[in-house]
């Protein structure tokens, strides 16, 4: 937790969290509505250190920051909206994200022999798609350019990924067995996942500043996409889709939903409504985790 040390009224160094607790008036220390005892703030302190607790995801500093953070989708610092409009709309898109993915990974998998993705249409229209993308665009309104980027994107890839395979309604995969081969339709769909691998490796660069569960999310889906992509281009000797390629994508795919699930419950869960908050974990080189080890260092040379 970030507590950068500023002086007192009497001219001594309080950190931002100190003066969170030495204020009788503050109401909002971890939200408890009341001012922490003794014992309380040092255990919040303590445990904020590790990325959870009532005093994890709350700006104890006075540069009006808070530290990146996977539950509002924000891979850097980032300023909190105190009294904006919108909620925040990132569960909702990682959550749309994660069902949508958990199913077709299970697919891709041939899990108890499902092999045909038919059903993902539904569910990549509906909610993979659409409700992603409004989250996208909701991210937008509240100011966070990588949420909108992401979500929205991601968004309309399930919507081209259920245009693409909607059976018998835009007849893409028929075109090319006609026009073409069949070869040709699979070649096609390795490069759309191969371009959706370089876009989800930009996004993946821009998380390596933030948080261990924010990283893993990106660097499973990267890998999932990867692995797909190669599943198609590289077929085996049926001329089919590289079944052991395809099911390693799968796997992938299924830890990159889990981790989005996770993200998305660590930006639901509070003090108000569950009975701990979500360790989010920040990388050592992370702005906070630098701030963690100068604090470390300090309190070492007291």
């Amino acid at each position: 937790m970030a507590t950068t040390t500023n002086s007192d009224h009497t001219g001594n160094h309080v950190s931002g969290a100190e003066k969170m607790y030495q204020d009788p008036n503050n109401t909002t220390n971890g939200g408890l509505g009341r001012q922490m005892t003794h014992e309380e703030h040092q255990t919040a302190v303590a445990a904020s250190k590790f990325g959870y607790g009532p005093l994890a995801h709350i700006n104890t500093t006075d540069s009006g920051r808070l530290p990146a953070f996977g539950g509002e989708f924000q891979p850097g610092l980032y300023k909190g909206v105190k009294d904006r409009k919108f909620a925040n709309p990132a569960p909702l898109g990682l959550s749309a994200f994660a069902l949508t993915t958990f199913v077709l990974s299970l697919i891709n998998m041939s899990t108890r022999g499902v092999a045909e993705p038919n059903l993902v249409v539904g569910i990549a229209f509906g909610y993979g798609g659409l409700v992603q993308l409004l989250a996208g665009m909701w991210e937008m309104a509240v100011g966070n350019t990588f949420g909108a980027t992401a979500l929205s994107s991601y968004g309309g890839f399930w919507l081209s990924f259920a245009i693409i395979l909607t059976p018998g309604g835009f007849a893409i995969e028929e075109a090319y067995t006609s026009a073409q081969s069949a070869e040709a339709f699979l070649d096609a769909f390795g490069f759309f996942l191969m371009g959706w691998f370089i876009f989800t490796t930009v996004l993946l660069i821009c998380t390596l500043r933030s948080t261990i569960a924010f990283f893993f999310l990106f660097f499973t889906l990267d890998l999932a996409f990867l692995l797909l992509g190669i599943g198609y281009l590289q077929r085996n000797s049926e001329n089919k889709p590289n079944p052991p390629v395809i099911k390693a994508g799968g796997f992938f795919g299924l830890l990159a939903a889990f981790a989005a699930w996770y993200n998305a419950i660590a930006g639901i869960a509070d003090d108000s409504n569950s009975f701990f908050v979500i360790p989010v974990a920040h990388f050592p080189w992370s702005v906070k985790g630098q701030e963690m080890r100068k604090q470390k260092n300090e309190r070492a040379t007291v």
